[in-house]
């Protein structure tokens, strides 16, 4: 089988380095807040040019710290792409805020500024949107700001699949009031289990989220407010800060091998990935499009030993989870198209030239 992500191979690479920063956490027997997760914190806030970096549990509390820091609350709407992973809405969800959906643009499977704008004119107690930057490249934020700032909502980042894309020079993560980031090991910078990150400039939100991490307490035992625990471990901060150091390049592979995909694919009747001027693409996934629909040539992919999968295969808007919102089949046409039709291949840093090869060629075989 060739992988999605090998994360075997990836790990070998760089495994003394990981070894060692294991070892020093295991040494000093700091597994919770240690020094490690400070370390950690900085490098991100550099790379994503943030001024401040909040290591927490996992890409889902991240979001939620987000909503909560930000004055999102129980009965507020926030905006949400209808086709993207469950966590975005989930993490609304679960702090009794509203998911409102909306669509996406076709071409780059984003949520669509113009689906957003009539959303807003039929939800008056909106407080928020989270535009999510699926598959690796960014949404159009300038069009979802300037909505923003019209209607008054505070705009938080999901970053789950896009940590080193860039928004015209603006890293992801960086251009909201706040951002919540997955480290899930799947992703293009992955831990050895759950772990997410708090991005913003935004001091206060900063401050608030700092405390709601950990217990609500900025002093142990003197809790100000009603806190979680949503702290990030020791031991992933310390193999994150090993793995950062190699995203750009791992990022790199995955453009070059894309790219690859993009020239030996031309002509099938097949839609590759659209990127418009304004980002950069890190390609979480390789997401290809065919009108025909996904079935067949996922069957036949995986009967030649290549995963491929699609991200995702029912909208959420006609989750059962969220049927009491009352959305129905057709609401969001753009969404519920992309589900039958798209599929992803691999596309991660480890791929041999022969691997790209044998999966164009497979590809090919379905026509």
């Amino acid at each position: 089988m060739i992988p999605l992500l090998d994360l075997k191979k990836q790990t070998e690479s760089i495994r003394s380095e990981i070894d060692s920063a294991i070892k020093k956490v295991v040494d000093n027997c700091n597994f919770v807040s240690g020094k490690e997760i400070e370390d950690f914190e900085d490098k991100a806030a550099g790379y994503c040019r943030v001024n401040f970096a909040l290591g927490v549990s996992n890409g889902t509390d991240a979001l939620r710290l987000g909503l909560l820091a930000s004055g999102v609350g129980p009965g507020d709407g926030v905006i949400c792409p209808a086709f993207t992973y469950y966590a975005t809405a989930g993490a609304v969800a679960s702090i009794g805020a509203r998911p409102v959906f909306a669509d996406i643009d076709p071409r780059t499977y984003n949520i669509s500024p113009d689906s957003v704008s009539r959303v807003l004119k039929n939800n008056r107690k909106v407080k928020a949107v989270i535009p999510v930057h699926l598959y690796g490249q960014c949404a159009e934020m300038d069009a979802i700001t300037r909505l923003a700032a019209k209607h008054g909502l505070k705009v938080i980042e999901d970053v789950a699949q896009a940590f080193g894309a860039e928004f015209k020079g603006k890293r992801a993560g960086s251009i909201a009031d706040c951002s919540g980031v997955s480290f899930f090991p799947g992703k293009n910078l992955g831990a050895f289990g759950d772990a997410g990150m708090l991005l913003t400039n935004d001091k206060k939100i900063y401050d608030k989220v700092k405390i709601l991490r950990n217990q609500g307490n900025a002093e142990r035992y003197f809790h100000t407010e009603l806190g979680l625990n949503h702290r990030l471990d020791t031991l992933q901060a310390a193999v994150l800060s090993v793995k950062i150091r190699y995203l750009d390049s791992w990022n790199s592979a995955r453009q070059k091998n894309a790219a690859y995909y993009n020239e030996k694919l031309n002509g099938l009747p097949l839609d590759t990935p659209f990127v418009p001027e304004y980002t950069t693409h890190i390609y979480h996934q390789y997401t290809l499009r065919s009108k025909a629909g996904n079935e067949k040539i996922i069957g036949h992919l995986r009967s030649k030993g290549i995963d491929s999968r699609v991200y995702y295969p029912l909208p959420l808007h006609l989750q059962k989870c969220f049927g009491y919102l009352r959305y129905k089949k057709g609401s969001f046409p753009e969404a519920e198209k992309a589900s039958r039709q798209v599929f992803s291949i691999p596309v991660h840093p480890d791929l041999t030239r022969e691997d790209l090869d044998y999966i164009c060629a497979s590809i090919k075989e379905t026509f």
